[in-house]
């Protein structure tokens, strides 16, 4: 079983450290900020191992050069669609890469839409997806496509109701503000605002979230659930039948009014 934490970054971002019980190593996801995790790996007693990088952006990114200088050794994972500068693997759809340090079985999933080359890890019931997916919420797209994010998000909604989701940010309770916008009778909405405001009144982050909860209460995979067609047709103006379209008017929407 590995331990999974969350370093805090910048405003509100989260590098998530991995290590299995005992270990005198660590793995990081998406370090944009070096000193925060040097902090912790000192107070810990810990070498990094390897990092591993969802996309491009410099809040995921930014401490790989300082990273790499205190730690010679360490292998830098990323998407081999993107140019990041001190990536030492490559990685593409389906690899699974043997991670330094690190007794875990993970798959590589390309889910391009926040940006072209953008991926995710999935293994131990668990999946680190940068800015694709968030808590109640999605990334914007970038340079990628509204499509793309669109079916990404659809193939995350394939994987297991149990599977744990690892974000990048603590955007949670904003963006379930927009989810009950979008089905403001939704008690599931509505529960899930009160459980979030209690941990975030305690100090606590709302990660990991489940995809079960997903499901529930997060409109950018429920573009099939009657109540989000409706909405994002009353916003459209018009008949929508495709999912994709769906969740494009339901994003715009949301960075138009809302963020």
């Amino acid at each position: 079983m590995l331990q999974i934490t969350p370093i805090k970054a910048f405003d509100d971002n989260y590098i998530w450290a991995l290590r299995n019980p005992g270990a005198s190593t660590a793995v990081a996801v998406d370090p944009g900020d070096e000193t925060p995790l040097l902090n912790w790996l000192q107070e810990n007693s810990l070498t990094l191992s390897a990092v591993l990088l969802t996309h491009h952006h410099y809040d995921h990114v930014g401490g790989v050069p300082e990273l790499r200088e205190a730690f010679p050794d360490l292998k830098v994972f990323g998407p081999a669609g993107e140019s990041i500068k001190g990536v030492t693997e490559p990685l593409h759809e389906g690899d699974r890469p043997l991670i330094p340090g690190l007794d875990a079985d993970f798959q590589v999933l390309e889910l391009p839409g926040h940006t072209a080359g953008h991926i995710a890890y999935l293994g131990e019931q668990a999946l680190f997806c940068g800015d694709t997916l968030f808590a109640a919420g999605c990334g914007r797209v970038f340079d990628g496509t509204m499509t793309q994010l669109a079916n990404s998000l659809q193939r995350i909604a394939q994987l297991p109701a149990e599977t744990k989701i690892y974000c990048a940010h603590e955007y949670t309770l904003d963006n379930l503000g927009f989810a009950r916008w979008v089905e403001p009778e939704s008690e599931a909405v509505m529960q899930r605002i009160d459980s979030e405001q209690a941990k975030r009144q305690n100090g606590e982050p709302t990660l990991p979230s489940t995809l079960q909860l997903e499901l529930a209460t997060n409109p950018f995979l429920r573009t099939q659930v009657p109540s989000i067609v409706t909405a994002a047709e009353k916003v459209a103006g018009k008949t929508l039948t495709d999912h994709a379209e769906i969740f494009m008017v339901i994003r715009q929407w949301k960075d138009r009014e809302y963020d």
